[in-house]
């Protein structure tokens, strides 16, 4: 019989960055309460903390059901908490990174927004977005903004999103990737000229003005 702190038989591949020793769950829904649900896995009753969101498409008692888990460990409290996908987790994951930031707060933040949503707060700096989320005030998402605005700015798509071209989310992707700051790499981007259309030479072209800054 598995035991509830140790890797499931029927556990699915799921994410190596948390390093989650229970990294996914897959079994059958047994209950739902109002910020968590019990997941039959071989006889064993998992309780893991979802989102308002995962809650809702979790679907009816007695399916199968299977979610990406982080198991979190404190001197008095063992829980897991799980997402329908690696985007939710991995931002759970940075979100508790930050000081002042526990998973009750985190996982209110990802019942609030959706990852894009939330990605798009972080990058353009809105604390105001940020301070609706009970927990957050505004020493706190200034903390949050300053932490984690490289680290989910880095995501092509969360420029898209925010209006840039493709061709632009590139260049400060592959900047962001090099170690550049996000702003940084906006800044850059404005000195590429506006003829230059391959990927490579829009690179050069932002990492000559990052040098002559």
């Amino acid at each position: 019989m598995p035991s509830p702190f140790g890797v499931a038989g029927d556990a699915f591949p799921g994410p190596v960055k948390g390093g989650s020793v229970i990294a996914s769950l897959r079994g059958q829904l047994r209950a739902v309460r109002d910020d968590s649900v019990i997941i039959d896995v071989g006889g064993v009753g998992y309780r893991v903390h979802v989102t308002g969101p995962t809650l809702s498409e979790l679907g009816d008692i007695g399916q199968a059901v299977e979610l990406h888990t982080h198991l979190h460990v404190r001197e008095n409290d063992i829980a897991l908490y799980g997402f329908q996908s690696l985007a939710e987790i991995d931002l759970f994951v940075m979100l508790i990174s930050v000081s002042g930031i526990g998973p009750r707060t985190a996982m209110a933040t990802l019942s609030a927004f959706s990852p894009e949503t939330l990605r798009s707060a972080l990058v353009q700096g809105d604390a105001v977005a940020l301070t609706s989320i009970p927990g957050i005030g505004p020493k706190t998402a200034q903390r949050l903004i300053f932490d984690l605005r490289d680290k989910v700015g880095a995501a092509v798509d969360v420029w898209v999103a925010l209006g840039a071209s493709p061709e632009d989310a590139d260049v400060i992707d592959a900047l962001t990737s090099l170690g550049y700051s996000v702003v940084e790499a906006q800044s850059a981007l404005r000195a590429v000229p506006k003829d230059l259309r391959e990927l490579d030479e829009r690179i050069l072209a932002a990492l000559r003005a990052l040098g002559t800054s």
